[in-house]
């Protein structure tokens, strides 16, 4: 107990939205951020997660969300994370401050809506050479940038090494990207798997990803007010918009949320 005794004590909010979980802190820690993030989203040393979020009290808005990758790099938003920060918060509706801008939530229960910042940079059919082939892809920024990938037998894809090459591609530097691949399923319906910039790997669910992936796909087929999405894992997310020529107004993320865990951590 004395070895204990004599450890710093870090309390968590272990937390899931759709898949995505995340250690949840209400305070920031003392030391180096980013290594602490690190270790505390390990598998097998640590709590385990796809990235922390770090919950403070800030003037100009009910609270203030930063998103720190399970690499140590911080994001400028995090769909699922979102979700996750609003039931923290307790509030059953809130203005959450992220980099990306200024996101309102609204809890019900476990179903957690969020409104997204307007999204950006939308571009289709951009023609990208990866492993000495020419395809096609579109691009939007929905807080943090996003490859949306169309194709056909979504199970067999080798999403981790396909999408590490595009989310590297000079393309897209300095800042990288993250990968979505997309299959459509019906009318208004479609399958994600996506790389996560940040965790380097595919994940069970990306909310800002998923929203990326509805808005093109909203695009390319002229639909309008909502594409649901599945994700890995088994959740179907809805996201709801307005499409104005060719741009999108008021995006909202609607999925569940929920805290599996509080616990210390100890360093």
């Amino acid at each position: 107990m004395s070895l204990i005794n004599n450890m710093r004590k870090i309390k968590f909010t272990k937390m899931v939205a759709s898949g995505n979980d995340f250690v949840v802190i209400d305070k920031k820690p003392a030391g180096n951020l980013c290594a602490l993030t690190r270790a505390l989203c390990d598998r097998k040393f640590g709590v385990g997660s796809d990235g922390l979020l770090l919950i403070s009290k800030v003037k100009n808005a009910d609270l203030r969300m930063r998103i720190i990758n399970a690499d140590g790099s911080e994001a400028e938003m995090c769909g699922n994370g979102a979700r996750c920060a609003a039931l923290f918060s307790g509030k059953k509706k809130a203005e959450i401050l992220t980099l990306a801008g200024i996101i309102n939530t609204r809890v019900y229960g476990s179903r957690v809506k969020i409104q997204l910042t307007d999204p950006k940079a939308i571009k289709l059919d951009i023609p990208l050479e990866v492993n000495g082939r020419l395809i096609k892809v579109n691009f939007v920024n929905t807080g943090v940038p996003h490859v949306v990938v169309f194709v056909h037998g979504l199970d067999k894809m080798d999403v981790d090494s396909i999408g590490r090459l595009i989310r590297w591609h000079i393309k897209f530097s300095p800042a990288g990207t993250n990968v979505n691949f997309v299959e459509v399923i019906e009318d208004n319906l479609i399958r994600i798997r996506t790389y996560e910039r940040g965790v380097e790997g595919e994940t069970l669910a990306c909310g800002t990803g998923s929203t990326a992936s509805a808005l093109i796909f909203a695009l390319k087929n002229n639909l309008n007010e909502l594409v649901k999405v599945k994700t890995q894992s088994g959740e179907t997310l809805r996201v709801y918009f307005n499409k104005e020529e060719g741009s999108f107004k008021d995006v909202w993320l609607e999925g569940s949320a929920r805290i599996v865990y509080k616990g210390e951590y100890y360093v």
